[in-house]
């Protein structure tokens, strides 16, 4: 029995491909290659390039493989685009999603982990955030990721399709070996560029030093890739022992301003990092961190590599030892 991990060549996808892969399971990699990276899949995992919405285009892989579960991960991801291009969203993810779906309801699959995300909540009533919380997105990204959950929750009642939903807040680091990263083009992740000026002797823009936080920056939760990876490896596992659908955070439950992740960014690297400060970003809220109580404890999850530093010099590893990406 194999699990098809759709996405499996991007950022969090191929981190928990190798993970699976580590652990001596049967995986099956499903990715466009418009955003991930061929370079970033394990050696001899079966894959297939392709488009989710193409007619037809998961046939080869139920055809050759005995696929008993999904790890969800491929979507559009930007949320700035997305407000420009509500409905490239809408197609890749929702549309993509459908047709992932049917494909899954043809085969009698009834088990998937969905990489949902934090945006679904928009802006916060309560810090931390919980799962009950009202989700009322300020994007289109956001809001295809919520529709796509919903989609869930009716194809469980039509199909009996068990799923977990982990709505994430910020992924960063990388593994802990250094032959995987963060490699996104264009790259808005914080991290990544904040180390990236480290690298280049570039320049971070800090947008908004106004906000009712300890330093006027925002304030995000920050959780290491490898920690999402086995995240969504517990979530699998639950499905396919037999547990009812779920949706969970997944949150370091501490928040880190901008500052502080680029003082401690310049701690990790021995570099000053040049700083240029502008006016906020309209939506950005001041401060967002999730509670992960819930997936503690239906899952036993707990984030191992909690500490900044490290999660940051992980991150660096990558970046030192690639410093082109996966292009090097």
């Amino acid at each position: 029995m194999a699990i098809l991990i759709t996405g499996g060549a991007g950022y969090i996808g191929s981190h928990t491909a190798w993970a699976l892969h580590e652990l001596g399971e049967e995986i099956v990699i499903f990715d466009s290659l418009e955003t991930g990276h061929r370079e970033a899949i394990p050696e001899g995992v079966p894959f297939y390039q392709g488009d989710l919405r193409q007619e037809g285009a998961f046939e080869p892989v139920f055809e050759n493989h005995n696929i008993e579960a999904v790890v969800h991960f491929a979507a559009f991801s930007l949320v700035g685009e997305s407000v420009f291009q509500p409905l490239k969203y809408y197609n890749n993810n929702v549309h993509g999603t459908e047709k992932l779906l049917k494909a899954l309801a043809d085969h009698d699959v009834r088990a998937i982990v969905f990489s949902s995300t934090a945006a679904t909540y928009g802006e916060p009533e309560n810090i931390p955030i919980l799962e009950s919380d009202r989700t009322l997105p300020t994007n289109p990204y956001g809001e295809t990721k919520l529709a796509i959950e919903k989609m869930l929750r009716w194809c469980d009642q039509a199909y009996g399709l068990k799923y977990v939903a982990l709505r994430y807040f910020n992924a960063a680091g990388a593994h802990p070996s250094g032959r995987i990263g963060e490699d996104h083009r264009p790259e808005t992740h914080l991290i990544p560029n904040v180390l990236r000026a480290a690298l280049t002797g570039g320049t971070v823009k800090i947008f908004g030093t106004d906000y009712p936080t300890a330093d006027g920056t925002c304030v995000r939760d920050y959780i290491h890739v490898t920690d999402l990876a086995q995240a969504h490896i517990l979530a699998l596992r639950s499905l396919l022992s037999g547990a009812e659908s779920a949706v969970y955070n997944l949150g370091s439950g501490t928040g880190f301003s901008v500052r502080q992740i680029i003082d401690a960014a310049c701690e990790v690297t021995g570099r000053e990092i040049s700083r240029e400060y502008s006016e906020r970003r309209a939506g950005d809220p001041a401060v967002l961190i999730a509670s992960s109580e819930k997936i503690r404890s239906a899952l036993g999850w707990k984030p191992q590599m909690d500490d900044i530093h490290s999660i940051i010099a992980s991150a660096w590893k990558f970046m030192e030892t690639h410093p082109n990406g996966y292009e090097t």
